[in-house]
């Protein structure tokens, strides 16, 4: 039931996090600004902190345009210079600039807030939070949605080297996760991880990142005449970055297997990344059914997941991550999935909620046969799809979910 409590302090709760989807703005995470919003309708003043670099366009915001004004909680835009790619020595140069700008910001506003709540990574940028809080005796609150430099060794992992290039990152969470009043994990490994680092309990809740279902119905409503799925087709849909982390070179070789036994077959990929023309080649090359659709606007990629027949979670065998972004979406869609991450947490959840099934990642034939299966069996695409949509009603839905970050705020408050 929602939270009917009044707020707990006159003061303003600062959310800072410096990759959030704005106004007009097309592509981006929209967590933190969910958050400032939920908050905000409980009766809290609430400043969400960003940057004026846009990070997913590459671009730097206009600050004074009129759309991120007027809203019922208030946009506050800290100076980053920016960087071209995500991989790049300028995103870490521009970070350490954000952190700085930050804590000059907060100098001058030594009394302002009354609980800080920040993401994590970026680690610099959560310390100058954490740091704030603690000089002024408040409550910080940091959530976990990756972590670094753990990630980081997806893409540079040479003994020594990297240990040297990672240190800074390595101390920063160190001092983040012990300097925390409390923490909010996107998974249960993400929640205790700050355990490792320091010696004292401290309060701690998971909330996936999750989704809003009616903006994703919305969006389904929308945008499904945009989707036009051929009769007899069987799409296999992922989702998301073509990166490092994720794995679609073994679905394109386990589609490129099917493709002569089922001719109906086709994987639809929805997303965009530094990976893309690689995976294009590769496609190619294999004359595999894959299509590669582009980054997709919110509500046609919800149009375009519910038409498919399978989703598919795939990351790479020593990807970190663990409850993804997307899986709130895979299951807003009703359809049965596919995991191949490694993750112990994501396993076991996928196995206990029966929304779908887990194989072995970089493993072609697994993956081709884990397909088959399920291209052959109505019946339990059925009962997997029913459970999906049950999970995310009951735990990915923002409205409801998120109240366990309000009764963690409430109690630090």
């Amino acid at each position: 039931m929602p939270t009917t409590a009044q707020p707990k302090t006159n003061k303003r709760i600062a959310i800072v996090t410096m990759g959030v989807k704005l106004g007009n703005e097309t592509r981006g995470y929209t967590r933190f600004r969910f958050l400032a919003e939920f908050l905000a309708g409980k009766g809290y003043k609430v400043d969400l902190i960003t940057s004026s670099f846009q990070h997913w366009d590459k671009a730097q915001r206009d600050v004074e345009s009129p759309e991120y004004r007027d809203l019922p909680y208030r946009v506050v835009f800290i100076w980053e210079p920016g960087y071209k790619r995500n991989l790049d020595l300028r995103r870490i140069y521009s970070h350490s600039v954000a952190a700085r700008t930050l804590r000059a910001y907060f100098e001058e506003r030594a009394d302002e807030y009354g609980l800080v709540y920040s993401e994590i990574p970026p680690n610099d940028v959560a310390l100058a939070c954490a740091e704030y809080a603690k000089e002024q005796g408040i409550p910080y609150v940091a959530d976990i949605n990756d972590l670094w430099p753990e990630a980081m060794r997806m893409v540079v992992d040479i003994p020594v080297l990297s240990d040297v290039a990672f240190h800074g990152f390595q101390r920063d969470a160190h001092q983040v996760y012990e300097l925390l009043s409390g923490a909010v994990g996107t998974s249960d490994e993400y929640a205790a991880r700050p355990a490792a680092d320091r010696t004292r309990p401290y309060p701690h809740v998971t909330c996936y990142v999750g989704n809003d279902l009616a903006e994703f119905d919305a969006g389904v409503a929308a945008h499904a005449d945009e989707v036009v799925k051929p009769d007899g087709e069987f799409w296999v849909m992922y989702a998301g970055t073509l990166g490092a982390s994720y794995d679609l070179a073994t679905t394109v070789k386990a589609a490129a297997a099917l493709a002569p036994a089922h001719p109906n077959l086709r994987v639809k990929v929805l997303g965009d990344g530094p990976d893309r023309e690689k995976l294009e080649a590769l496609a190619a090359a294999l004359d595999a059914p894959v299509d590669f659709v582009g980054y997709t606007a919110y509500p046609l990629m919800a149009a375009y997941l519910t038409k498919g027949d399978v989703t598919l979670n795939s990351l790479v065998k020593d990807a970190p991550q663990s409850i993804v972004t997307k899986i709130g979406d895979y299951l807003a869609a009703g359809k049965p999935m596919i995991n191949t991450g490694s993750s112990p947490e994501m396993r076991a959840k996928t196995d206990a909620d029966g929304f779908g099934v887990n194989v072995v990642a970089e493993d072609v034939a697994e993956l081709a046969a884990a397909i088959e299966a399920l291209m052959a069996d109505d019946e339990a695409r059925a009962v997997m799809g029913a459970r999906a949509s049950q999970v995310a009603e009951t735990e990915f839905d923002r409205p409801q979910s998120y109240e366990v970050i309000v009764e963690l705020l409430e109690s630090l408050l």
